[in-house]
């Protein structure tokens, strides 16, 4: 059988021997690259934009180079720039009707009013409309979905929001000295380690109704006045100030200092709260957290620890609850003496 002459193409011919210009590329590989230049001499290096920048300052400055200790000046161009405090919009918002209708007429400094549409208007509704309307207040209508998202989605606004700048905290030596020349008999309650909003909001609600004049918070690890303990606090916010103590202890032996007994709450108090003999006194009560009750050097401020009976089922009371128990019973001494 003749063989059939093969296809064009379809053999790959091969040449044996070295092919031509291929020994060039092999020297320049063994020959490898230049030296690499110093970091100086590289205009794009860190190195190499600081000696441009002290050569264009030498040229300036008419050949006098810095010193080593003396620090480099940037071009003009990039001269350093003082910072500029971050302007932050620090807003509470504070939401529901009552809350809302007594910031207004506690005349706190607001910037705005936010109403649900189609609200269904109620007595709270309209005084909120004729107090912001009176002090000439913005009054935006948005939908329920933006007012659940200004408020936060945890919080129960009614329909109502107001915008208020940060609060804005008392002295609470000033306040001491306040109370006393209006002749009143000096009832506080400093607050030790509590971080729940909703205790601050209650604690105010009770302090307001049960003759007292202020509630002391520390700067450090604990709760401050946010929407949602003004939320709590159902308005007594407006009426009763809140004072931030840089330090707790000293706070209250300067209060010591002035006359006014320190009592603390706690569960293993030696004092019973019924019948104690300190309630016709000045007096600041301090409530600690329910997990860890007062801090160490808090409780050896104290004048007297004192404790709420409480049945054997029952652990502790929540921190709001107890400052209202402990400050209804100081109430009630007070008014039968």
């Amino acid at each position: 059988m003749a063989n059939k002459p093969s296809r064009a193409g379809s053999v790959r011919k091969t040449k044996k021997g070295p092919q031509k210009g291929s020994g060039g590329q092999g020297r320049q590989a063994l020959e490898g690259r230049k030296p690499t230049p110093k970091a100086e001499d590289r205009p794009y290096h860190p190195a190499g934009k600081r000696k441009a920048a002290q050569d264009r300052y030498v040229a300036a400055s008419g050949g006098k180079r810095p010193a080593a200790s003396e620090p480099q000046q940037r071009p003009t161009g990039e001269q350093q720039r003082p910072r500029r405090a971050k302007s932050s919009d620090d807003v509470e918002v504070v939401t529901g009707r009552n809350s809302v209708v007594e910031a207004l007429r506690a005349q706190i400094p607001a910037t705005a009013l936010y109403i649900a549409t189609r609200l269904e208007y109620d007595d709270r509704v309209k005084e909120i409309m004729n107090l912001a309307t009176r002090r000439g207040l913005p009054v935006l209508e948005v939908m329920r979905p933006e007012l659940d998202r200004l408020a936060g989605f945890d919080s129960v606004h009614q329909g109502v929001a107001l915008k208020v700048p940060p609060y804005d905290y008392a002295h609470p030596i000033e306040l001491l000295d306040a109370v006393e020349s209006r002749g009143q008999l000096p009832l506080f309650v400093a607050l030790d380690g509590i971080t729940d909003p909703r205790n601050l909001g209650a604690i105010i609600r009770s302090v307001a109704a049960f003759g007292g004049q202020a509630v002391i918070v520390p700067q450090r690890r604990s709760v401050g006045l946010t929407a949602a303990a003004w939320k709590t606090s159902a308005g007594a916010a407006a009426r009763t100030p809140v004072a931030m103590a840089a330090n707790l202890t000293q706070t209250l032996k300067a209060f010591k200092e002035r006359g006014v007994f320190v009592l603390g709450l706690d569960g293993g108090g030696d004092v019973s709260l019924p019948g104690l003999s300190w309630a016709t006194e000045p007096l600041v009560v301090v409530v600690g957290s329910e997990g860890k009750g007062l801090s160490r050097l808090v409780t050896e401020t104290c004048d007297a620890v004192v404790s709420i009976p409480i049945s054997s089922s029952t652990e502790s009371l929540n921190a709001g609850i107890a400052a209202s128990v402990t400050l209804y019973e100081i109430a009630k001494q007070r008014a039968a003496r």
